[in-house]
């Protein structure tokens, strides 16, 4: 595949796993370190990432424009080795303005961060994908109040960047309870799989009736949806990539299906 199929960068939704662990060779994180690490073969090579974080939410929707981002380590009770982790990929403060303009355009309240560094949202999945840190990164925020409607709305605002060479990257978890992960019940992989059906069911659905849209904005009534996620932080960076591949009219696949701890994830690609 090359970035010049159909014009348009492909729209990447990953799970980022629990804190630093998929780079310390944690085996439970053994099926998504293997995923993000070869995730890069089969896409073109990016000119540029924007990354919604599901670890950074703000009042107005907020884009990072510091050329040179240092780490934020958001995560706590992890080996001394966590905290020394670096990722020294360039930021892009042109892009990050271009970023505000497409969205404030869509009438949407946007601001830049000049000094917000890496948080784990960022670094672990990118450090597994693109270790040399060679490609310039734009991290970007959730906004306070988690609508979705509103994150369909900033992808939908997002998706000019796929016809310049840039990837769009989501980066936060299909499911996110954390008593479920380590709760050691056995019904946590049957509830987290019956969210994870409704969720790909509708990812793929006939998008010419919108249909797909309608169904995430009301995710919370989907099978055990406030089950896997209690609060939904880390379900909007899809949201983000499916406003910005619906806006492309993309197919979507389902490129991982996993087991993390005791719950079933997924990712998925648009292209």
């Amino acid at each position: 595949m090359s970035a010049t199929d159909n014009n348009l960068m492909p729209v990447l939704f990953v799970p980022h796993g629990g804190g630093p662990l998929p780079l310390l060779n944690d085996a439970n994180h053994d099926e998504l370190r293997a995923f993000l690490t070869e995730m890069p073969e089969v896409l073109p090579t990016p000119k540029a990432i924007v990354l919604i974080t599901a670890h950074w939410e703000e009042a107005e929707f907020t884009v990072s424009s510091n050329p040179a981002p240092g780490m934020i380590y958001d995560y706590y009770g992890f080996p001394p080795e966590s905290y020394t982790l670096t990722y020294p990929a360039q930021g892009d403060p042109a892009l990050a303005t271009t970023i505000a303009e497409l969205v404030a355009a869509k009438g949407i309240a946007v601001k830049l961060d000049n000094e917000r560094g890496f948080d784990h949202g960022t670094f672990v999945p990118l450090k597994l994908m693109y270790p040399e840190a060679s490609i310039p990164v734009v991290q970007v925020s959730l906004v306070q109040g988690l609508d979705p409607k509103t994150h369909i709305a900033i992808g939908e605002a997002l998706s000019p960047l796929r016809e310049q060479g840039v990837l769009i990257v989501g980066s936060g978890m299909s499911f996110h309870n954390m008593r479920g992960f380590f709760s050691g019940d056995s019904a946590v992989i049957s509830r987290s799989r019956a969210f994870d059906k409704w969720l790909t069911d509708s990812l793929m659905a006939d998008s010419a009736a919108m249909t797909p849209a309608l169904k995430l904005n009301d995710w919370s009534r989907a099978p055990e949806g406030r089950y896997c996620h209690p609060r939904e932080e880390h379900l909007l960076p899809l949201l983000v990539c499916f406003g910005a591949a619906h806006a492309g009219s993309s197919k979507v696949q389902h490129v991982f299906n996993g087991t993390l701890f005791n719950a079933w994830i997924s990712g998925y690609l648009w292209q």
